[in-house]
């Protein structure tokens, strides 16, 4: 069984248990949502073609993150007009698992929320401090201040070789986690990690 389900102006076929990267749906993670525009369903040889929704039916999603794509630069040039733009832009995506494809207006059922490990929120106080105990004085970095300094600190970055270790991903991961905007890249922090990781070693 599958459905032609559209959302963020964009259709896509989809089954159960099908991992979709679609655009930002409001939402965390582990919540169940509801994608009512099916344009069509088919179990078999039974179709059902909307017009231009398949009445009563509709997907049920579980989202299991939400991140960014990867970044795409834009370029406008005007020839003999001195006028270059250059512009980046990572589009915010939510990666959903399809969990049912409903029809005769049956409904999802409600996702069962976790309850938050109190152990895991006691911890992270200690580790920061810890962090503030040792560690290398991530104020030499362009950019970084006390604030960013203690946002890295409680995320368990303390030392330069961890971000110098950094890779695309990780990258990607700390920038959504901590809302750098971008900073990373722009500031060149893996790569000035890289040369004051070296010369502390020397």
């Amino acid at each position: 069984m599958y459905a032609v389900v559209k959302t963020g102006g964009k259709q896509y076929r989809v089954s159960k248990d099908d991992i979709l990267k679609v655009e930002r749906l409001p939402g965390e993670a582990g919540d169940v949502v509801t994608l009512e525009d099916v344009l069509m369903v088919a179990d078999g040889a039974d179709v059902t073609v909307g017009a231009p929704k398949v009445d009563g039916a509709s997907v049920a999603a579980e989202i299991l993150e939400q991140k960014r794509d990867r970044k795409i630069i834009v370029f406008k040039k005007r020839r003999r007009q001195n006028y270059r733009r250059k512009n980046g832009h990572r589009q915010h995506l939510t990666v959903l698992k399809v969990t049912d494809i409903l029809t005769g207006g049956a409904k999802p059922k409600p996702a069962a929320k976790k309850a938050a490990p109190k152990a895991e929120k006691k911890e992270e106080p200690k580790a920061a401090a810890a962090a503030d105990a040792g560690g290398d004085d991530l104020k030499k970095l362009s950019g970084v201040g006390p604030v960013l300094e203690k946002k890295l600190h409680e995320a368990g970055v303390t030392s330069f070789a961890q971000i110098a270790a950094w890779g695309p991903k990780d990258i990607e991961e700390f920038d959504e986690k901590l809302a750098f905007h971008g900073r990373i890249e722009r500031e060149g922090w893996v790569e000035q990690a890289k040369k004051l990781a070296a010369g502390e070693e020397e």
